[in-house]
């Protein structure tokens, strides 16, 4: 039964593999300096390493933002997450697998009257932001680094280009690792309060009920990885901003700094004994860090140089990926309960706003302002890439 339950985990695990490979090896790949096969195993094994060894700390801050206390109420949750990253993934859009787990949790928070825990989610939507701003200030900085050593080293072309395709692999294993310990949390986190595992002994080491479960998961994301993270690969590496072999290198080592720092209990507490502020342990959206990289470089090259047209296509993902979530994630919450007769998860701490025993017209008139306001927002966005493309039109010819 518990394999049953998190077969929803599982599922979420393979599409942020499909989805997140783009992340960690797209840029490579879209430069040509890896094949995708290489770059998949790569990817694979270090991921789970990443989430084993080092996938405690975020997840922990995901289960402060909503603790959900019943196994039932974890599947869905997953369940609702995994099938809009599924979606987004289909379209070819990198969206955010934490926004949707995040946004899926809020749901639960909402159906079973539970308080938000408003410190823990301020932290999550921080990263939101401070990701891609940390990981564009890396790049811009790294490739300022690179094209510097470049003009001062005296190097054959080719020799030079073999010592960035290993760098490229070196980095993109740290990337990968730093990924399986930053997003783990997004795939298992929300069962460990309510999958209780005894310690494995394997002789040379103990795994945790937790580490097994993030095991696990580590496997679906690889398996995500090696069956359907082309297309997206392709989206990144290629389209957003054409990327030279020192670009590629570049990103993929600004994404895997962001996502070490957020998910490095170690550098945290070394910094609390130094006297200065902890960093807070959360899940950081691997795709905005991406983003926010390539176009540091896009803006140390010239702004001209970013396709304005696929940026659009991924912020509005952003945009409508939570809310997506965590409205599917309720209305799932609802069927469940009352189809199926499951218990998904019960009030601890009761909060003031939407209370969990919702009707169907209830659900349905919030799901109807919700999907309005996805589609004014997507309206918008249509209007104002019009308007640009007449804007230049006009240029062109006037």
């Amino acid at each position: 039964m518990i394999i049953l339950f998190i077969s929803s985990g599982l599922f979420l695990g393979w599409t942020l593999g499909a989805n997140d490979a783009a992340n960690i090896f797209g840029s490579a790949v879209g430069s040509r300096m890896l094949s995708f096969t290489r770059a998949a195993v790569i990817a694979s094994i270090f991921v789970i390493l990443g989430a084993v060894v080092q996938g405690a700390g975020a997840s922990d801050t995901l289960g402060r933002l909503g603790s959900v206390n019943s196994i039932g109420g974890a599947f869905t949750v997953a369940l609702a997450a995994g099938v809009t990253v599924y979606f987004m993934t289909k379209a070819g859009l990198p969206v955010s697998t934490t926004q949707a787990i995040v946004g899926a949790i809020v749901g639960w928070n909402f159906f079973t009257d539970n308080a938000i825990d408003t410190k823990s989610l301020l932290q999550i939507v921080t990263t939101w932001i401070t990701g891609p701003v940390l990981g564009a200030v890396f790049a811009y900085a790294l490739y300022h680094l690179v094209r510097i050593t470049r003009k001062r080293i005296k190097i054959h072309l080719l020799l030079y280009e073999s010592y960035i395709r290993t760098g490229l692999m070196i980095a993109g294993a740290f990337g990968a690792f730093s990924l399986g310990a930053n997003n783990i949390a997004n795939v298992m986190g929300v069962f460990v309060p309510s999958v209780s595992l005894g310690d494995a002994n394997f002789g040379l080491f103990t795994l945790t009920g937790a580490q097994q479960l993030f095991f696990l998961g580590g496997i679906a994301i690889a398996a995500g990885i090696l069956t359907y993270s082309k297309k997206v690969m392709q989206t990144v590496g290629a389209n957003l901003l054409e990327l030279t072999s020192e670009a590629a290198l570049v990103v993929i080592l600004s994404q895997a700094l962001v996502l070490f720092i957020f998910s490095s209990s170690s550098l945290s507490g070394l910094l609390v004994r130094i006297g200065l502020p902890a960093i807070p342990l959360v899940p950081v959206s691997s795709t905005q860090v991406v983003v926010g990289a390539v176009l540091g470089i896009g803006l140390y090259k010239g702004v001209r140089n970013i396709n304005m047209k696929v940026l659009g296509s991924i912020a509005s993902g952003w945009i409508t990926t939570p809310v997506a979530a965590g409205l599917l994630s309720f209305m799932l919450l609802f069927f469940v309960k009352n189809l199926f007769g499951i218990d998904v998860g019960h009030s601890v701490t009761p909060a003031a706003g939407i209370a969990g025993e919702m009707n169907v017209a209830q659900i349905i008139k919030y799901s109807i302002i919700i999907l309005l306001v996805i589609t004014a927002v997507y309206l918008v966005y249509l209007l104002l890439a019009e308007k640009k493309k007449t804007d230049r039109l006009n240029k062109k010819y006037y």
